[in-house]
């Protein structure tokens, strides 16, 4: 099993409608993992605390943010999505020239929600996650294995005005800054010349290696990535296949047109197989500060037989249930060592009877057909209904507390359908 991995979009006026940004990003991971929706309040904590990631223990901040989270439910990271100030995160795993095989450290996935609890701009998250690279390295197995499969990481990430591109290679990265037009990021190195921002030793560091002259136009790209491209000849094709996608919509991109690219299995962008894509989000960001955002989460697997349902930051949220995975705390595999001598259960609600539901489809064409049906058209609904609150603003926000969790209520009454 060769490991594939992700695709992130995003997208700025002026291809999009409606002076809005629109973020996407498949999640493609291991076949049998689950992948929950959870939501954590905006806190403050005391000065001297910690915050245990995956793997290490840091120094937490006086004050995170509420973040709503897309991510494989054995970990502490994400990978995606959101906070309450519209910033919005995807990472890809990337491999050039540099080892991923590192200690245990920070993973990528750690480092997205690092980065949404702690900036409240997408410049911010760039800074707030190098430092935290610098401070704390990145490292350990990425899946719930003891394969250690290790990858460095790179991260797409916006917010109400504009996109950077942030990719590492170990400690050393480089950042661009995109604003306006389209950018997708699959899993290989994409920044070449124009660096917005570096690491201060980035350059040095492929001098003294000789991967670089020190005298032709540095680009990153080139200089850190494999010098074979076997690794990644798949996510070159799904790229470009992604790009394609983008420039067909070009000027019209809309939260539909963002769901149609993320569900297309000719490009492999919605992957199948041993690696398969087990969660999906798309992010609908208004240009004007007074309009929420509202990012739309699957929480299940194959968008293509999911719903995306929509959630909007408002006070007093309540807990995502239907979505969120058991807790195992302390006993949990991932925590003893060595680790992932066993796997337990992580199936949350929504996760079993989709599961039941994608049987059905897969072998009962008629009524799979119905099923299928009724959950675009709940899906068309539920956009229509979003509008209202992208053109107008949240007028009652008290009836939006449970947005995503009587959206998946509406979804399980679709896969009821006779």
């Amino acid at each position: 099993m060769r490991p594939s991995s992700c695709d992130t979009f995003v997208a700025l006026p002026p291809s999009t409608e409606g002076q809005r940004i629109i973020f996407g990003k498949n999640s493609d991971r291991p076949c049998d993992e689950v992948q929950e929706v959870v939501y954590f309040p905006a806190t403050d904590y005391a000065a001297g605390e910690k915050v245990e990631c995956t793997y290490i223990e840091i120094e937490q901040v006086a004050h995170t943010y509420a973040v709503v989270l897309s991510r494989p439910a054995w970990l502490w990271g994400a990978e995606m999505g959101a906070n309450e100030h519209q910033v919005c995160i995807g990472n890809e795993a990337v491999w050039g020239r540099q080892s991923a095989d590192g200690e245990e450290a920070l993973l990528g996935m750690d480092l997205v929600r690092l980065g949404l609890e702690r900036a409240d701009t997408a410049e911010k998250a760039v800074t707030v996650i190098t430092q935290l690279l610098e401070k704390y390295s990145q490292g350990g197995s990425c899946m719930e294995d003891e394969c250690s499969f290790t990858y460095h990481n790179s991260f797409l990430i916006s917010d109400r005005k504009e996109a950077w591109l942030l990719e590492t290679s170990g400690k050393y990265w480089a950042a661009e800054r995109v604003e306006g037009g389209y950018r997708n990021i699959s899993n290989q190195y994409g920044i070449t010349t124009k660096i917005d921002k570096e690491h201060p030793e980035m350059r040095a560091y492929a001098q003294s290696k000789g991967w670089w002259d020190g005298k032709t136009e540095f680009n990153f790209a080139t200089v850190y990535s494999f010098m074979t491209t076997a690794r990644i000849e798949a996510s070159g094709t799904r790229y470009c296949e992604g790009k394609k996608l983008l420039e067909k919509s070009n000027g019209h991109i809309t939260a539909e047109a963002m769901m149609d690219i993320l569900r297309d299995k000719d490009s492999g962008i919605n992957m199948e197989g041993m690696f398969m894509t087990t969660g999906s989000m798309v992010s609908v960001i208004p240009t004007d500060p007074d309009l929420p955002g509202v990012h739309y989460f699957t929480a299940t697997p194959d968008p293509e037989r999911s719903v995306f349902k929509p959630f909007i930051f408002v006070k007093n949220l309540h807990p995502l249930k239907e979505t969120s995975s058991p807790s195992y705390g302390p006993d949990d595999p991932v925590k003893k060592k060595p680790r992932f001598q066993s796997k337990p259960d992580r199936k949350h609600e929504l996760f079993v009877k989709h599961e039941l539901v994608a049987a059905i489809i897969e072998s009962h064409k008629d009524r799979g057909k119905k099923i299928t049906e009724g959950m675009r058209q709940l899906e068309k609904e539920m956009i229509k209904e979003m509008e209202e609150h992208l053109l107008h603003g949240v007028e009652s926000p008290d009836f939006l507390v449970n947005l995503f969790s009587s959206s998946i209520q509406r979804e399980l009454s679709v896969y009821s359908q006779k």
